[in-house]
């Protein structure tokens, strides 16, 4: 089973950038899609981004497409986002998950994603 741990959140005002790391580690996490979703306070958990497991696609939230990348390095087993242009309606727990069924184009849903990181906090401030 892969394990994934999340870190690069903290408190940043508005308008600036953080970078997400998400850290696996037990199996590779090369031939699995990839997404990071976000859940804020009295609010269901939602979808924020996802890459292919070959990387060449990724899809993006309507609230965060242009200002957030998604990527992946396998070599070093980690996914990321890039956080630009931060609003105050960012301010979350952002989740890293995996579809570990393989080979997956990447989902939106986050019932598609079988492996899930403990989160990192993301506070945007003005």
């Amino acid at each position: 089973q892969v394990q994934l741990v999340e870190s690069g959140g903290g408190l940043v005002q508005a308008g600036g950038s953080l970078r997400l790391s998400c850290a696996a580690s037990g199996r590779t996490i090369a031939f699995y899609a990839m997404g990071w979703f976000r859940q804020a306070p009295g609010k269901e958990r939602e979808f924020v981004a996802t890459i292919s497991w070959s990387g060449d696609e990724t899809y993006y939230a309507d609230s965060v497409k242009g200002r957030f990348t998604i990527s992946r390095d396998n070599a070093a087993n980690t996914v990321y986002l890039q956080m630009n242009s931060l609003k105050l309606e960012d301010t979350a727990v952002y989740y890293c998950a995996a579809d570990i069924s393989g080979y997956g184009l990447g989902s939106h849903l986050a019932s598609d994603f079988g492996s899930w990181g403990p989160g990192t906090q993301v506070t945007v401030s003005s």
